[in-house]
């Protein structure tokens, strides 16, 4: 039976209609026949994800498909094309040619037609027909896809097939109108965000339940991760679980496989838990920031609810026509505010602000733009403002003024990390503001992140993320957690306990 054009991973997961990429082809289409640079009869030829191995071994990592061609397409499977003719708006799959004898490995093989139904489009045929039908299309040139994504600065792949050199290519128009139309989410992909967002709140709360000093990291990334693929289908995250308790909340990317989540966490540390889940492609970003006992001492309430105020701050005064380089300010003045008023630092905000002190507490920026990437494409186009060289400013994925259906995150921060103290330290403009007897207290502080994930409306924003946030909604919902019994592992799991 061939499946309906719709998505899902059973009856208490979302359905996703696959017009939604229908929608996004016609918004491109629409947006490419109105620049008068894009020649008459031209087609955008595109080429998806392609089979990879681990090394030199036969076993494959579970696929996960180009982000341009899941836009533009939603194909699930590896090595296909997609093909979309401005002129008529028709668009085209190109699968591979499977053998017979992948049935028995894969399952029943789906048919040109099947593909048709199952994906949506106008027609579908092998890759080895693309440059017959092609031909025949007569297309004056083809478009495809070369630009740089200025997060990663890494080139998108340009689309190769045998037979391309046989048509005129233009390999610059496509890339800046499709990274800006993925800026600006439709209403299928914001339901999609909003799901994502839905499960990975819910499996935030149950790691907060779960936590008792003497676990492991990775044990709370564990119980993440099984959330949201048990109840959510979400198979993968959308980007390597950072758990970081105690000092290791002032590594920014912690959880690499140099530093794999793996600390026992000890009663009195604070933790900062990045954690997303992504649903058919699109992504969730959401950190936690609490107390691994579940009680905030005085100093971790006074960090966390400096953050917390820098975090709401921005939340209220976000609405389209608003600079994301000034939000990026207020959440650093509101921070410094804050450590000032509690003794930490002394001296003039203004002239704080001035000298870039800001950074040397949050080394990254406010947030950044989120869709089908965690990272998501379109923060410095040649018609965004530019990249500031300023510290702290300079870590802006984007710079762009706010408009309506933009999704991005704000996730401001306080961090006490040696290495930005030390040259604070040294530097007499930065160290006069910084009241080091009271900074020595945090040095094995670790550090506060609080990170929601919103989308901008006509007047404001929509809060995507739902977990609990002031200081006593996270006391509370850890008290209740703590009346469940959580069995460790046992060293009879070992043999012979070693």
């Amino acid at each position: 039976m061939v499946q309906p054009s719709t998505f899902d991973l059973g009856p208490h997961t979302l359905k996703i209609s696959r017009t939604l990429h229908q929608i996004n082809r016609n918004r491109l289409v629409e947006r490419l026949r109105s620049d008068k640079n894009v020649p008459d009869h031209s087609m955008i030829v595109l080429q998806g994800g392609k089979t990879q191995n681990n090394y030199d071994t036969d076993t494959e990592p579970v696929f996960r498909q180009e982000s341009y061609f899941h836009w533009t397409f939603g194909v699930g499977e590896p090595d296909y094309y997609g093909a979309i003719d401005l002129t008529t708006g028709k668009s085209y799959l190109f699968a591979p040619k499977l053998p017979d004898s992948y049935a028995i490995w894969m399952g029943k093989l789906y048919t040109l037609n099947d593909l048709v139904d199952r994906y949506n489009v106008d027609a579908v045929y092998y890759t080895e027909q693309i440059c017959q039908v092609l031909s025949e299309l007569k297309p004056q040139v083809l478009l495809t896809l070369k630009g740089l994504n200025t997060d990663s600065n890494l080139e998108t792949f340009e689309t190769q097939f045998d037979g391309i050199d046989g048509f005129k290519i233009n390999n610059s128009l496509l890339h800046p109108h499709m990274a800006e139309l993925r800026v600006f989410k439709t209403s299928q992909e914001l339901d999609v965000i909003r799901y994502a967002n839905k499960i990975s709140s819910e499996a935030h709360v149950e790691v907060m339940k779960s936590m008792r000093p003497g676990m492991t990291e990775y044990q709370l990334e564990s119980i993440f991760l099984h959330y949201c693929y048990f109840n959510g289908g979400a198979r993968h995250v959308s980007y390597t679980c950072i758990c970081a308790s105690g000092s290791n909340g002032g590594v920014l990317h912690y959880g690499h496989a140099a530093a794999p989540n793996n600390k026992t966490i000890h009663d009195g540390d604070m933790c900062t838990f990045d954690m997303g889940c992504e649903y058919y492609r699109y992504s969730s970003d959401i950190t936690c920031s609490f107390p691994a006992n579940g009680i905030f001492t005085p100093d971790q309430r006074i960090i966390y609810e400096a953050v917390l105020k820098a975090n709401r701050t921005v939340m209220n005064a976000v609405k389209p026509g608003v600079s994301w380089r000034d939000m990026h300010l207020l959440a650093e003045k509101t921070q410094l505010e804050q450590m000032l008023k509690h003794g930490l630092l002394q001296g003039d905000i203004d002239e704080m602000m001035k000298a870039r002190l800001g950074y040397f507490f949050m080394p990254h920026g406010l947030g950044h733009l989120l869709g089908i990437d965690v990272h998501d494409v379109g923060g410095y186009l040649d018609t965004c403002p530019p990249r500031s060289n300023e510290p702290g400013l300079r870590q802006l994925r984007t710079a762009r003024i706010l408009e309506k259906d933009m999704v991005l995150t704000i996730e401001p921060g306080i961090y006490f990390v040696d290495a930005l103290l030390e040259q604070a330290q040294n530097d007499p403009q930065l160290s006069k503001f910084i009241v080091w007897p009271v900074i020595d207290r945090f040095r094995s502080f670790g550090g506060v992140r609080i990170e929601d994930d919103v989308v901008i409306t006509a007047d404001g924003c929509e809060l995507l993320t739902k977990v609990p946030r002031t200081v006593d909604e996270i006391e509370a919902i850890m008290a209740e957690g703590r009346k469940k019994e959580i069995k460790f592992p046992q060293q009879t799991l070992l043999k012979n306990g070693k």
